[in-house]
């Protein structure tokens, strides 16, 4: 895991989990192709170009992912089916299937578990500095999944509190009526995908959000810079709403 601008003066705080698909060279890259590593069965492409271009617009702390979600996904329970994937849509990662319990170990301690402790001590380290702390995790999507096409060019998902996602939601359709923006779109929190979300956000009481963007709107630098002006401006316009909410 990696920790940038962790003083950053912003009410934001960004998490990338699926930043990285980096394979670490003991894994001899799990069999896969250079194709298939570059794909996003191995990270979200363009989540974390946007999370630090945020970063900077808006003096937030980043922490992100250091290694591809291949080897462990670090937005699971330790329980999930998935936590180490053997099957990717149609891609078959046949080194992953049936590993050993001391190599399952060896990932949860070396990848997942530091990768979550990062983000505790960052938000402690907010709480007991008296710190305003809205959670922002970033991630990408595929235009297409199982030969189903995916229209919404970015969805919200929110966790067991709706209220900051669903001012952001207000945000990005009043910046842009034409925006088709996904609720609980492509994902929702019944498809086990929110673990970063419910145990940082919901679990510390923080306003907390999960955005996905269709990746083939991240992957050149004008994307990038389109979505990180358009998400900065409406991150602060829901919180300014949010704070109007919760004062009446």
């Amino acid at each position: 895991m990696l920790v940038s601008n962790a003083r950053g003066a912003s009410p934001f705080v960004i998490v990338c989990d699926h930043a990285s698909n980096r394979i670490p060279t003991k894994y001899d890259d799990l069999g896969l192709s250079q194709t298939e590593r570059l794909s996003h069965i191995a990270w979200d492409p363009g989540a974390l170009s946007v999370s630090r271009v945020l970063s900077e617009m808006l003096d937030a702390p980043l922490v992100q992912s250091t290694v591809s979600r291949l080897i462990i996904d670090c937005n699971r329970e330790l329980t999930a089916p998935d936590l180490i994937w053997t099957l990717s849509e149609t891609t078959r990662i046949a080194a992953n299937e049936n590993i050993e319990a001391d190599e399952r170990q060896y990932r949860i301690d070396h990848f997942h578990r530091p990768y979550h402790a990062s983000i505790e001590t960052l938000l402690e380290s907010r709480r007991h500095a008296g710190r305003e702390t809205i959670l922002v995790c970033m991630h990408s999507f595929t235009p297409v999944y199982h030969d189903v096409q995916r229209p919404w060019p970015i969805g919200l998902i929110h966790g067991l509190d709706t209220g900051y996602t669903s001012a952001l939601y207000d945000a990005l359709r009043n910046d842009d009526p034409s925006l088709n923006v996904g609720w609980n779109e492509p994902y929702a929190a019944h498809n086990g995908v929110t673990l970063t979300l419910e145990k940082h956000g919901d679990g510390r009481g923080l306003q907390a959000t999960m955005i996905e963007i269709r990746h083939d709107e991240i992957l050149e630098p004008a994307g990038v810079t389109q979505w990180s002006v358009r998400l900065a401006h409406c991150l602060e316009t829901a919180r300014v709403a949010r704070k109007g909410a919760m004062s009446v």
